[in-house]
């Protein structure tokens, strides 16, 4: 349902997925902080990037089939799958206290974040009109950040204060409190399909949605670096005297919230592009910052520009990749977008892991690593500008 008119974006329906977004956002990543030395303690040190990597690739490997279901069976039903995924794994941490076990469950909250943004997102679009999208994208991804670093600050707080255990349950109850507010969420598809096999039935184009190719690459590549900052970041912060692990993820998070409404209201007028240009150029002196950063002041520097570089991402990729599909194919699209998004997020985790070897000396190489994706990403978008000011020749 594409809504065209000039009604405003702040209705009910809105603020309740807005607040639903937060809190499935902080149940899982209130949990990103203490898991890497929480599967050391477990001796799998050496498998710390597959906390980040298997959580990427499930989600990477269910995101054709929420887009898919997005446009069949509905959008609050895909949403409310991601959230109790999550509801069901909080329980089950506290069970899963050795490494295989533990990464298996890993692979498995995974689904949550395939399932839950895709209908989100195609939910903002149906209920926003399309000359304001990108910034209720911007919004929206106001409410998701709140939670990124709200999460990880108190989930902090929460395991040193009381258990690891008293976290697990914790970020259960925010994914069960997610579900509730869905449930008074009026479905938005008009034209919905039974639930059957058929649904299920993939083929390449649910996969891969070749209208949005270019918001699509520039997703994966920027992406990498995330991967990296989440994987690496809980090390980086114990080496450079900062003991709140989330500390770094607030700083981030809210210089992200604050630059995405400007980013996105930006996006509207100015166009996605230009806009995309901007968020990969702060990225990669983000990333260069961080890698090289030998004190909590310039560690911390480099997280408020990593948050102001995903403020701008986020929310315009999100909205370009919106503004080239169709009512009938929105789910898709969107399931696309972010397919790229966590294969660069993936692969980010397991690069990065791997050339930081647990050895404090790599992390420059590592982060510089990183930029040089986020370089590549910055290039192409300049290549994309480029060719959409070209002439038309006429034969």
């Amino acid at each position: 349902m594409q809504n065209t008119s000039s009604q405003g974006i702040f209705t009910t329906q809105f603020w309740l997925l807005g607040l639903s977004s937060f809190l499935f956002s902080s149940s899982f990543n209130m949990l990103i902080p203490e898991l890497p030395s929480y599967l050391s303690a477990m001796g799998g040190a050496e498998y710390k990037g597959y906390i980040i990597g298997l959580f990427t690739l499930t989600a990477g490997l269910s995101r054709p089939f929420s887009g898919r279901l997005t446009d069949r069976i509905g959008r609050v039903p895909v949403m409310a799958v991601g959230s109790i995924v999550c509801f069901v794994c909080g329980f089950l941490y506290p069970v899963f206290t050795t490494v295989m076990p533990f990464l298996l469950l890993r692979l498995v909250h995974g689904f949550s974040t395939g399932f839950k943004p895709t209908g989100t997102s195609a939910y903002v679009a149906d209920i926003v009109p399309a000359n304001r999208r990108g910034e209720a994208m911007g919004i929206h991804g106001m409410c998701m950040g709140l939670g990124s670093a709200f999460g990880p600050a108190v989930g902090s707080m929460i395991s040193q204060s009381f258990s690891l255990n008293a976290l697990f349950y914790t970020s259960s109850m925010f994914a069960l409190l997610s579900i509730v507010i869905l449930l008074n969420m009026k479905e938005t598809l008009k034209v919905k399909e039974p639930l059957s096999i058929k649904a299920f039935q993939i083929t390449w184009r649910d996969i891969f949605e070749p209208d949005v190719f270019n918001p699509a690459f520039v997703t994966f590549l920027a992406y990498f670096g995330y991967g990296a900052v989440v994987t690496l970041v809980p090390d980086f912060s114990g080496y450079v005297g900062l003991q709140n692990r989330g500390v770094y993820f607030m700083v981030f998070t809210l210089f992200s919230i604050l630059i995405r409404l400007a980013a996105g209201k930006i996006s509207d007028k100015h166009g996605r592009i230009p806009v995309t240009i901007a968020g990969c150029s702060i990225l990669i002196l983000a990333l260069i910052i961080t890698g090289y950063a030998s004190s909590v002041t310039t560690f911390l520097i480099g997280a408020a520009f990593f948050g102001a570089s995903m403020g701008i991402l986020s929310p315009v990729l999100s909205a370009w990749t919106v503004d080239l599909s169709g009512d009938l194919n929105r789910g898709r699209a969107l399931a696309t977008m972010f397919i790229c998004l966590e294969a660069g997020i993936g692969l980010g985790a397991f690069l990065s892991a791997a050339l930081f070897a647990n050895k404090r000396e790599n992390l420059p190489f590592v982060f510089l690593c990183m930029a040089g994706f986020a370089g590549a990403a910055l290039i192409y978008s300049i290549f994309i500008q480029q060719y959409k000011k070209r002439p038309t020749r006429v034969i």
